[in-house]
């Protein structure tokens, strides 16, 4: 049987450097935002939808997504953000439910889903890994990495679930706030406590 783990944290957490150690220590990873490119590439029905809904001014002019465009007009109104989600999610559940069942049996199968929480996806898995750090490193995160201005910053964070609600449907909590040296070491035992769940079978995943 295949073990089921939705990875998800805040924006700025650090969720990717947990989940490229996850697979190299040979999870299989589906990551959603990446599946959110890809579903709506030049030519797809979901990025005809977009424009659709949003405009043409929401491409550039290689008929591509314009993503800071997008971001601009839907982070900034829950309405529009719903409309958008609506669009893309259902694409990126359908194409992650094909990745899942193309595992190998046995496999442990980690979800890296970043609006996990804010979707109600929790009861999907076997066992959630929510990626943690305080706000103010978040904050620190993105304006020095991903070059937002604090203002910029603050609005994503602010469109995401609050901490609280991450941290109430964590299995696990991996904390992020330390050096890389640190994470090394807790992602290595989180992979040997999934790899002891998923040599127990199938209803050891929650709460064991």
């Amino acid at each position: 049987m295949v073990l089921r783990v939705g990875l998800t944290g805040g924006i700025g957490s650090g969720k990717s450097e947990v989940s490229r150690r996850l697979a190299a220590q040979g999870a299989v990873v589906i990551d959603a935002d990446q599946i959110a490119r890809e579903v709506v590439e030049p030519g797809t029905a979901g990025l005809a939808d977009i424009v659709r809904e949003f405009g043409p001014e929401v491409l550039l002019p290689d008929g591509s997504l314009n993503r800071p465009r997008l971001g601009e007009i839907v982070f900034a109104d829950p309405e529009l953000r719903g409309k958008l989600n609506g669009i893309v999610h259902p694409l990126v559940r359908a194409r992650s439910q094909e990745l899942e069942d193309a595992a190998e049996p046995g496999a442990i199968v980690v979800q890296d889903v970043p609006l996990l929480t804010e979707n109600n996806l929790a009861g999907l898995f076997d066992l959630v890994v929510v990626v943690d750090v305080p706000p103010r490193i978040q904050l620190d995160r993105l304006a020095k990495h991903r070059e937002m201005s604090r203002d910029q910053a603050k609005a994503r964070m602010a469109a995401q679930a609050i901490r609280a609600d991450r941290l109430a449907i964590a299995g696990i909590v991996i904390d992020n706030s330390g050096s890389l040296a640190e994470l090394d070491r807790q992602v290595g035992e989180l992979w040997t406590e999934l790899r002891r769940r998923q040599q127990l079978g199938p209803g050891t995943g929650k709460g064991t």
